[in-house]
């Protein structure tokens, strides 16, 4: 059998408040609360262990026993991490007001061409990349190539290019008898590692 239970339902079974908020708020708060990190384990305590502590440690399960439990363990976390949203509220405000249509497009172009291109075509940055330390040249590989699984060439030899995520994805069972990169993209780089 499967059933399903609403947040709504769930919010009933367990009374607690139904608390609304106006509308794009949450998600304004949301935001701030992202980038302020206000609501992390070193701020408001890794809550999914407080939990259980407070169901093996309590008599009486109700919200306001879990409300009383929490802020005797933690009594400054929620002004705390307040305070760190409300912060970054004000700095968000401040931003707003430098946002007008030539800043939403520039944003939108950045995204679109951009971040795209250079998210989507990272063969031709590595290749080049280890071209340069290799102090040799690198080509890309034509049609042909590419069907035998090659990315591209370094000096003389054939690579391909896949993210390190590639290795577990069972895509393994095609066979590419060329040296392998695997790269990890972050926010500020791309790690790669050659296989020997």
């Amino acid at each position: 059998m499967k059933f399903k239970i609403s947040t709504k339902e769930i919010s009933e079974i367990n009374e607690t408040p139904d608390v609304k908020f106006p509308k794009y708020t949450s998600q304004i708060i949301n935001c701030a609360n992202q980038n302020a990190q206000a609501t992390r384990a070193k701020m408001v305590g890794q809550l999914s262990d407080l939990f259980p502590q407070y169901l093996d440690l309590c008599d009486e399960i109700s919200i306001k026993s879990w409300e009383k439990w929490y802020e005797e363990g933690h009594p400054d976390s929620i002004k705390n991490a307040t305070d760190k949203i409300m912060l970054q509220l004000e700095n968000l405000n401040s931003a707003i007001k430098l946002i007008d249509r030539n800043l939403v497009e520039s944003w939108v172009r950045d995204l679109v061409i951009n971040k795209t291109y250079n998210g989507l075509y990272v063969q031709k940055a590595i290749l080049k990349k280890l071209a340069e330390n290799n102090k040799t040249t690198y080509r890309l590989a034509c049609p042909s190539e590419e069907s035998k699984g090659i990315d591209g060439f370094v000096g003389d030899v054939p690579y391909s290019v896949k993210p390190t995520t590639y290795k577990q994805m069972g895509r393994l069972s095609e066979s590419i008898d060329v040296k392998m990169i695997y790269y990890n993209k972050t926010k500020t780089n791309i790690k790669f590692e050659i296989e020997d």
